[in-house]
């Protein structure tokens, strides 16, 4: 994959243009026939109000529009089918203040200032033989052991590859390897890293995995494998099922991850195990979820730098309980209020609890967040498709800074 640095609106311009070739190209093949092409339109606001008289600043708050242009073609006619994907990204800054910035939304300069506007854009090559699919460039993983993080204005992508192959009912057997990272609210690659040491540098994150449906498709079975070189290995065990009771559904999320250092451990020592269970039951436009989790061993949970934890059973918007030694769970409840004649408007609010964290400050630590979100999506008219959520977060902790925080995010995808 080639890194692109040219200035935002040509990187636009230029996978607008590749969308729109003239009809006479696309019927050359299944190249341009199958390809489809997305623009999502993103305005972020964001708020954090800090309570803890020690923190640097009193608040971030930040205001932003995003732009995501998107390409996937189909493939050439053949046994071997190649293709192309490609992403443009541009942000631009709405509102912001040196003494307010941080929130992610948007880079930061040294002198405390955001950017102005920043982006970046990416290709990735793409090969097919028959269920299996080989891609090479900048690519967003969302496997188990490594998920990209699309939380604030514009999506983290990663430089590398991936082999995923679908060849028997039922298996998916997966396989990747990848060199750099562009980080959220960033226009560059950088080396890859582990969240419990930022600035300590890998080669390269390594993995592999397989996940069998059976059961009608009601379970799904699945073990991984990865690799921050010469900074720790991670395996991974998961059961998924859902089970049908008369109007009731019941589902289980079951997880263990086994955590050591790897090579050099230039992090010094990795040593812990984390289980989760995540538990729901839903009942038409209800759906009720128990989250219980322990990490234990002398480190936290393991994962790389920038990249989201929501593999892990108490996932929330600002953290996910994975502290060395910590143990916590979770209780939430969503609501779809399609049920009583309104499709598209949702409700969830959740509150998890972590206690005997081991962290910098010390043991024995202990942390709440308290999560609740409104969203909805219009179903109709020229419109259809915006998306307006609005969440609210507050954090205590023993350990770190206590905040309050409130997101408004407006998206709307286009099909070009």
């Amino acid at each position: 994959m080639t890194y692109l640095s040219l200035p935002p609106r040509a990187l636009l311009g230029g996978a607008m243009a590749l969308a729109l070739l003239p009809p006479a190209q696309a019927e050359s093949g299944g190249f341009f026939k199958d390809s489809k092409t997305s623009l999502t339109l993103r305005n972020y606001y964001f708020n954090r109000d800090f309570n803890d008289p020690g923190a640097s600043k009193s608040k971030i708050e930040e205001w932003a529009q995003g732009a995501i242009l998107k390409f996937s073609s189909g493939y050439t006619p053949g046994v071997i089918g190649f293709g192309l994907d490609g992403i443009a990204m541009l942000g631009v800054k709405l509102d912001s203040g040196p003494q307010r910035s941080g929130s992610e939304l948007l880079p930061v300069h040294d002198d405390g200032h955001s950017a102005d506007n920043y982006g970046r854009a990416g290709v990735a090559a793409k090969m097919r033989l028959s269920e299996t699919e080989l891609m090479l460039g900048e690519l967003m993983p969302d496997v188990p052991l490594l998920r990209y993080d699309d939380g604030r204005l514009l999506p983290q992508t990663f430089q590398g590859s991936m082999l995923v192959s679908r060849e028997l009912p039922g298996l998916n057997l997966q396989a990747g390897r990848y060199t750099a990272v562009s980080l959220r609210n960033s226009s560059n690659m950088q080396d890859l890293s582990a969240w419990a040491a930022p600035t300590v540098m890998s080669d390269g994150f390594n993995y592999a995995g397989a996940e069998y449906r059976f059961n009608e498709q009601q379970t799904l079975i699945g073990a991984w494998h990865s690799q921050l070189e010469d900074i720790y290995q991670q395996s991974y065990l998961n059961l998924l099922h859902k089970q049908k009771f008369g109007d009731w559904t019941l589902g289980a999320n079951l997880g263990y991850f086994v955590d050591k250092d790897d090579g050099s451990a230039l992090i010094g020592n990795v040593q812990s195990h984390t289980a989760y269970g995540l538990f729901s039951a839903n009942l038409g436009g209800h759906t009720l979820y128990l989250g219980l989790q322990k990490v234990s061993g002398d480190t936290a949970w393991m994962s790389v730098y920038g990249s989201s934890g929501r593999t892990l059973g108490n996932d929330m918007f600002n953290g996910n309980f994975s502290n060395a030694d910590e143990r916590s769970w979770q209780a939430r409840y969503d609501y779809n209020f399609a049920a009583v004649g309104l499709p598209g408007l949702l409700l969830m609010t959740r509150y998890g609890h972590g206690e005997n964290a081991t962290t910098k400050a010390g043991s024995n630590g202990k942390e709440w967040e308290r999560d609740t979100e409104v969203s909805y999506t219009l179903q109709s008219g020229p419109l259809k498709n915006l998306s307006v959520r609005v969440n609210n977060a507050t954090n205590r902790r023993s350990f770190n800074s206590d905040f309050d925080q409130t997101r408004v995010i407006v998206s709307y995808p286009l099909s070009l």
